[in-house]
């Protein structure tokens, strides 16, 4: 691996990490800066979510007091969470790299509109939890599934679906948003890593740039508007897409 594909992904791993810190969306980046280090796009897409795995892991810390007081919701919801999430990584792995490749654009375009109208998806809460509702199991299954296969955008995703599937504050569904996105990407690693679908090399130069950038990010959101980071990766997600089209 030369120089200059090091420091690619370091740096796409460095910024994934301030994204994720304040916005979002980091897993662009991941995936990008993988398939154009000549990664094949179900490797990329493997080990982007490994990269990303740490950072649920920190995120979910944060949030532990507000877990503990919605632990059994939180259990049914990991248990259809880890059967999504298992569907899909079996999914990706079951296909050809030209088969996911022909998707990857797709994918990419869906996800960048999902993440622009984040601010739109999230739900009204009023504070009031209730008992997971069979409306929000199914979305949640059906996210946990997109998880397994894909990512980008899922935490917006999980955002609306916990919305209907439990209730509660703003913080409640973060916390139980970032502890399913450990159970879901959990799952899907150990699919890809059964699968040898993932870059050790690559995941080893990304994961201690993201966690660095994530650690910066809480620095940087004090002075740069979220709005625009949102549209720098908003536009990044479209310019990729077009990249997928172009090179097809």
């Amino acid at each position: 691996m030369s120089v200059a594909t090091i420091m690619l992904l370091f740096v796409a791993g460095f910024l994934s990490g301030v994204i994720n810190a304040i916005a979002g969306g980091g897993t662009f980046l991941t995936f990008g800066a993988m398939t154009f280090a000549g990664l094949p796009p179900i490797a990329a897409n493997a080990t982007s979510s490994i990269t990303q795995f740490p950072g649920y892991i920190t995120s979910t810390l944060a949030y532990r007091s507000e877990l503990r007081s919605a632990w059994k919701g939180a259990v049914v919801l990991a248990i259809v969470s880890a059967v999504g999430a298992l569907g899909g990584a079996l999914f990706l792995v079951s296909l050809s790299n030209p088969a996911f490749r022909s998707m990857v654009p797709w994918l990419l375009i869906a996800a960048t509109l999902v993440f622009a109208a984040g601010p739109k998806l999230r739900p009204k809460t009023t504070g009031e939890s209730h008992p997971a509702t069979p409306l929000g199991i199914a979305i949640q299954t059906v996210t946990s599934f997109y998880g397994g296969f894909f990512g980008a955008g899922m935490g917006i995703m999980m955002l609306a679906s916990l919305g209907l599937a439990s209730g509660g504050d703003y913080h409640r569904l973060n916390a139980l948003k970032n502890f399913l996105s450990i159970v879901i990407a959990a799952v899907a690693i150990a699919v890809f890593t059964s699968a040898g679908a993932v870059s050790w090399l690559h995941a080893a130069i990304m994961v201690p740039a993201v966690a660095l950038g994530g650690y910066t990010g809480v620095a940087v959101a004090r002075r740069v508007p979220q709005a625009l980071l949102r549209w720098t990766v908003v536009a990044f997600g479209l310019g990729l897409a077009v990249y997928y089209f172009m090179t097809g």
